[in-house]
Order: structure tokens, then C-alpha cells, then sequence
């Protein structure tokens, strides 16, 4: 298969989740000339901000950081080749639901309330007009445990699976995408890049144990390695300034509690639909698309 003709589909929740968790790969795959696609499903209205420029722009107060975060979106995707962003059903038709438990998540347009059915026929038609060799999308515990992140998984999945059979008629012909993959961090490059940080910027703070997520080495299948765009991704991380601050050096970014997370030149994935394909030595893939012609 030629770079040309690679089709990459990555589905997140909110904007800044692109980039953090697979910001790496869009560049690399975008620089070595594969179409590539990010959706997003809502416009993280309820995220916390940075600094005091835009704080007035939350949901307790102007309720207009969704909109603001189209920009920072727009400003980062393009930072890592990408020309626009899309959001799943329009910009807006679904809100950012906040934690489990908060009054965010009772609003009837939060995402995590969506009707089903037509969230996944919302995702299938993408599938079928994209015809995506590759799809990325998050783990069963939505990589923390965020219930948009959890939704986003059950949503895309439901979706993959059904766009390749007759469901859903009025949304395209059908396509089995080849691969589906989580995207996850892998425990040990986590705690080696965190030993690796040195000295903290003021203020921030060294995560505990446990705090950040990570899954063990053995459940990572593919690895693949964005050494060589991590300043396109450092650019995109910066774009998103209301959610995000990048350490001087670019070794380290932090997120609005200052706790230090690494910059890692591999991103990792969980190979859950597919074939692994071109494995090395230590039986794990190097490519998204290892494997497909």
C-alpha cells in the first residue's frame, strides 16, 4: 500500500485529546502523505482553563469556552498537517459532559446522553464516506476514566462493527475497516520518561504513583515511533493553552493541575480488530498500517 493511499480515522472526545494521546501519529502519518482524519464529539465546554485570559469563558460563567476551543482545535490540528477540524453531527450537537456525577452530566445534550442509535449512525456514515483503513479510538476505561472518553469507545466500536454489515441503510455502503486500535501509554516509557524529566517548572508537581494512566508493556501490540514530529506536536500541545502548558525544553507538558506528564517519542496502541502485521524482534508492530496492501 503506498503512503497516498493510506486512510487513518481517529474519533476523540474533546479538543486537546487529539493531540495529548495520538498527536504523534497525525503528523508523522499526514507528513508521509496518508489521508487523515480526526472527529471530534463534542467542544469541551466544561474543561477547566489555564490561566486568566480566557477564564471568564467557562461553563460557571460566559459559558463560551466551547466555542474558543474550536480555535484552539483548529490551531493545533493545522500545527500537525491537518486542514480543519469536524465534529461528529456538526460543532455542537453534542456537549462535553463533564465528570460522573456533576450537574454537567444530567444535561440532556451531554454526549454521554445521547441517543444511541443515532450517535452510532452518526459515526457509521463517517466510517463509510471516509473508508478509513485504520481507526483509533480509545480504550474500555476511555484511557482515565473520563465518561465521554468510556463513551467515545462503546460508541466507536458499536460503529466499526456495524458499518461493515447492512445496518443502517440510509448511511452508506458498507466498509469493514481492516484495524481498530486503542490508543493507550505504555507503563514502563511512562516511568521512564517521567525519571527522565530532571528539574519541574515552579508550581508543578511530580504525579504519584499510579496517577497517571498507563497499561502494562505486555498488552501494548504496536508502537510507533513520532520522534521525528515532536515539535509539530509540542506546537499543537501549546495551541490548546487554555487546557494545556508545555515545560521549557519540550520535555514535559502539564495539564490545569500541574501535574508533569512526559513527552514521549513513541505513542502505543492496542491492536483490537486486524491483523498484526510486520512485527519485530520483540513481537509488536512499528506501523499502524503493518500488514495491509
Amino acid at each position: 500500500m503506498t503512503a497516498a493511499a493510506r486512510r487513518l480515522l481517529l474519533v476523540h472526545a474533546h479538543p486537546d485529546d487529539e493531540t495529548l494521546t495520538t498527536g504523534g501519529v497525525i503528523a508523522r502519518y499526514v507528513a508521509e502523505g496518508a489521508e487523515v482524519t480526526v472527529v471530534t464529539c463534542t467542544l469541551g465546554e466544561e474543561g477547566e482553563v489555564i490561566g486568566d485570559d480566557w477564564a471568564q469563558l467557562v461553563a460557571g460563567r460566559a459559558d463560551q469556552l466551547g466555542g474558543y476551543r474550536i480555535l484552539e482545535l483548529t490551531r493545533a490540528l493545522a500545527a500537525l498537517g491537518v486542514a480543519a477540524p469536524r465534529f461528529l453531527g456538526g460543532a455542537g450537537r453534542w456537549r462535553d459532559s463533564g465528570m460522573a456525577g456533576t450537574p454537567s452530566a444530567e444535561n440532556p445534550r451531554a454526549w454521554v446522553n445521547a441517543n444511541l442509535d443515532e450517535a452510532v449512525s452518526a459515526l457509521v456514515a463517517v466510517v463509510r464516506e471516509l473508508r478509513p483503513h485504520v481507526v483509533v479510538t480509545y480504550d474500555p476505561v476511555g484511557g482515565y476514566g473520563h465518561p465521554d472518553h468510556i463513551a467515545v469507545h462503546e460508541r466507536v466500536t458499536a460503529a466499526v462493527e456495524a458499518a461493515a454489515t447492512d445496518a443502517y441503510p440510509d448511511a452508506g455502503e458498507p466498509w469493514a475497516t481492516p484495524k481498530l486500535y486503542w490508543t493507550v501509554t505504555e507503563q514502563s516509557a511512562l516511568r521512564d520518561g517521567l525519571a527522565a524529566l530532571g528539574d519541574l517548572p515552579a508550581g508543578w508537581a511530580a504525579p504519584g504513583a499510579g496517577e497517571l494512566p498507563s497499561v502494562p508493556d505486555e498488552q501494548v501490540t504496536t508502537a510507533v515511533d513520532v520522534s521525528g514530529v515532536l515539535d509539530a506536536k509540542r506546537t499543537a500541545m501549546a495551541a490548546h493553552a487554555t487546557q494545556v502548558v508545555v515545560a521549557p525544553g519540550g520535555a514535559a507538558f502539564a495539564l490545569s493541575n500541574l501535574i508533569a506528564q512526559p513527552v514521549l517519542a513513541e505513542e502505543h496502541f492496542v491492536l483490537v480488530r486486524g491483523t498484526l502485521g510486520n512485527v519485530d524482534v520483540s513481537g509488536r508492530e512499528r506501523d499502524l498500517f503493518a500488514g495491509l496492501t
